[in-house]
This record gives C-alpha cells, structure tokens and sequence, in this order.
C-alpha cells in the first residue's frame, strides 16, 4: 500500500486500485466514472463479498458444521443472542437487518486493510445513507407493529389533555426531527472515527515510506503494522456500537409488551 494527498485539502490517504488507475488514465471515461463514485463501487464490492460468502457457507449446510461453515454459523448465533438480549420476544424478525447491518459495516471498516481497498465508511455518504436506512426501518416498524393510530400518537407526544392537544403542531415536528437525527448522530460519529484511522494509517505509511527511502532501503518501514490492532479492534467497536444502539431505537419504537417481560 502507498500513501498518497487528497485532491481536497491534502489530507493523506491510502492509495486503492480506483485512485491508481485514475493517476494513470484520468482521461478514461469508466476510470472517471469510477473515480467519481469510488465510495460506492467499494461498498458494493463489500457487498457482494458477504454475498459470496453466505452462499459459499450456506448453500448446502453440514449436519456438523466445519471451517467457514462453523464460523459463520457462531457469528450468526452470537448477533441474533445479541439482539434478543435487546429487543426481547419479537427479536427473530430483525435479526437479519441488524445482523446484515452490523457484517457490512465491519466489512467496510476493515477493508482499509487489504491493500487496493478503501473504507466506504470513511465518506459521510455512506454513513448518512446507512442512517437514513435506519431511520425508515425503525418507522415502518413502529408503523406496522403498533399502528397507524398509536404511531401517528407517539409522534404527536401523546397528547391526553387540551394543553398536549395544543402542542400537537410544536410536538409533531420536534419527534420526527428526534427520531432522524438518532441514528444520524450514529453515521457522523461512524464515518468521522473510519476517516480517522485511515487517514493514520496513511501517515505511518507515508512516514514508513520516506523513513526507507532515507535509509536507501528497498522498501518501506511498515510503521503502520503497530496500530494494526487497534484498527481492527475500533472497526469493530464502531460496527457494534452502530448495531447496538439501531437495536435500541427499534426496541424503543417496538410495543412496549413485545419486551416488557424480558431480562
């Protein structure tokens, strides 16, 4: 991997396959294209990489599983353990988006690692785009786990009395504005923290680069194998903490008697 300057403001980052190739042949019109929408080619090539990865494993599952079937199917069980602690008894329906939430935005965080790759999550775009998935999901399920009556009355901070009537019209705008910028808060604090690490990251390989050179090396020092580690463990932290508190959101927009009893 090679660090290279940002276009915008000279902020270092890695060098991927799609910034290689538009140094090269910038006057290509698929390079350009590529280039223009690089955050959103890697996050579907993240995609289709879970993809590949549930049908490898779980097209013909083993009576006992083995290797990346065994692993898989712990991962599944420990998101759906995870969820259920949370949401309660009516868990298993939103096991699959949060499960799939919390893989695509581990993936994407640790792309930055394989060189060629870049964290989608890194751009407020995709960030902003996966809140605003959050956000519709948790209203149609407080739209069609509760009703269009009792949702429209959370909405409306359940007005009892003349006074909560009359506040109906400040109410209803402050909850749906409550309510987006939840888990937006979530993609500034996702993206901002991703942005971070990649960016040290291409410090300590500019740094590792220039160090070699100086000392006529034919390679890099790889300064950028300390903090490793703790790159994979924030990626994950960031992917929990995004899962965990859309888990919340859901449980709170969730009936109150679909988790009340659990513990």
């Amino acid at each position: 991997m090679a660090a290279e300057q940002a276009a915008h403001g000279g902020i270092p980052e890695l060098s991927n396959w799609i910034s290689v190739a538009s140094q090269r042949w910038h006057d290509q019109p698929l390079v350009a294209w590529l280039h223009h929408w690089e955050n959103l080619v890697f996050a579907v090539i993240v995609g289709l990489v879970l993809c590949w990865i549930a049908w490898r494993f779980g097209r013909k599952p083993s009576t006992v599983p083995q290797g990346g079937q065994n692993l898989l199917e712990l991962l599944v069980e420990g998101i759906d353990d995870f969820i259920h602690g949370i949401i309660g008894s009516t868990w298993r329906r939103h096991t699959p988006f949060i499960g799939t939430l919390f893989l695509y935005i581990w993936f994407m965080n640790l792309s930055v690692l394989i060189p060629g790759m870049k964290s989608s999550t890194s751009s407020l775009n995709t960030t902003v785009a996966l809140a605003l998935i959050v956000f519709g999901y948790v209203q149609w399920i407080g739209l069609t786990a509760q009703g269009p009556l009792k949702y429209l009355d959370h909405l409306a901070g359940s007005p009892r009395d003349v006074v909560g009537w009359c506040m109906v019209p400040l109410m209803l705008p402050i909850h749906v504005l409550g309510e987006l910028i939840r888990p937006l808060s979530l993609s500034l604090r996702l993206g901002f923290n991703v942005f971070a690490e990649d960016v040290l990251l291409a410090v300590l390989v500019g740094l590792g680069i220039t160090a070699g050179a100086a000392l006529h090396l034919p390679v890099g020092i790889p300064f950028q194998a300390f903090v490793v580690p703790l790159v994979l463990i924030f990626s994950t932290v960031q992917a929990l903490v995004f899962s965990l508190l859309s888990t919340v959101y859901i449980a709170l927009m969730s009936p109150h008697e679909a988790h009340a009893g659990h513990h």
